[in-house]
């Protein structure tokens, strides 16, 4: 249980870093098309990392519900900041009380949870979730007609749950083994689901709304799986500790949400020139 909790912070101190990485490839690249941002070998580092980071996230949510591994996923907005603070950028109060917040959310997270449920789910959902990777593909592809405002906080969302929706794939899937995955529908839904939100991550990177469309990730990337692994995969917080994993996730997902102004043009937190903003402040 614990081993699995440490995987899902593992993961989201590779994600942080790999958040940063990417920010600063898309930072210096904001004229260029999300392609080319993916292609500069900043953002494939951070993809590296990010790939890392997904494996060991895989690990953890062969044990864990999906409500305690994705908010502690959002941890990663805490780790970017304070690897970005290692850069020479100053957090104020107001970040260093979210950092402590998501930590104090985690710690309640893993006092209370409890074993994932063991759901048999059949094709359908299966379906359902290369559905899901197709919808948030013309969403993406629509958000282009929309008013510009809105692309930022709109590619927020769309990006959150595409990395939803590899959760969940991962979730569901039975067995790492490679003979295994080959024929594992999920297995495709994930890759599928992790490169558009890929994708739609760069491109909000380039867009301006930090603070909403931030918002709008965390949310998309813990709310929504979280809802789904209680709802539909047995999930469970132990027995007695139900209220304890609602207070931690509600403080994880709260204060990561803080840390969404982290980076915010005109915000308290100040950085020197050069300096790369956050995934999360630049989403």
């Amino acid at each position: 249980m614990w081993w699995g909790l440490a995987g899902a912070l593992a993961a989201a101190v590779a994600y942080g870093l790999a958040s940063i990485l990417q920010a600063s490839a898309a930072g210096s690249s904001r004229d260029a098309s999300a392609a080319n941002v993916v292609a500069k070998p900043r953002f494939v580092l951070g993809m590296s990392l990010d790939a890392v980071g997904f494996g060991v996230q895989v690990a953890a949510l062969q044990v864990l519900p999906l409500f305690v591994v994705q908010s502690a996923l959002a941890a990663s907005l805490a780790v970017t900041a304070v690897a970005a603070r290692v850069l020479g950028v100053r957090l104020g109060r107001r970040e260093w009380l979210a950092v402590g917040g998501v930590c104090a959310g985690l710690a309640l997270l893993g006092v209370s949870a409890g074993s994932e449920g063991t759901p048999d789910v059949g094709p359908g959902f299966r379906i359902a979730l290369g559905i899901a990777v197709v919808v948030l593909a013309l969403a993406w592809v629509l958000i282009r007609l929309a008013p510009r405002r809105l692309h930022g906080p709109a590619l927020g969302l769309v990006a959150g749950l595409g990395f939803g929706v590899v959760a969940i794939s991962a979730r569901i899937i039975p067995s790492l083994a490679p003979a295994h995955l080959i024929t594992e529908p999920a297995a495709y839904t994930a890759v599928a689901g992790g490169a558009l939100a890929m994708l739609c991550y760069a491109s909000a990177l380039q867009r301006g709304g930090v603070t909403t469309a931030t918002a709008m990730l965390v949310v998309g990337e813990t709310v929504f799986p979280a809802l789904v692994g209680l709802l539909l995969l047995g999930d469970r917080a132990r027995h007695g500790y139900a209220v304890v994993a609602a207070c931690g996730f509600v403080l994880a997902v709260a204060a990561a949400l803080m840390l969404a102004r982290f980076g915010e043009p005109g915000h308290a937190v100040s950085a020197p020139a050069g300096s790369p903003r956050s995934r999360e402040s630049s989403a």
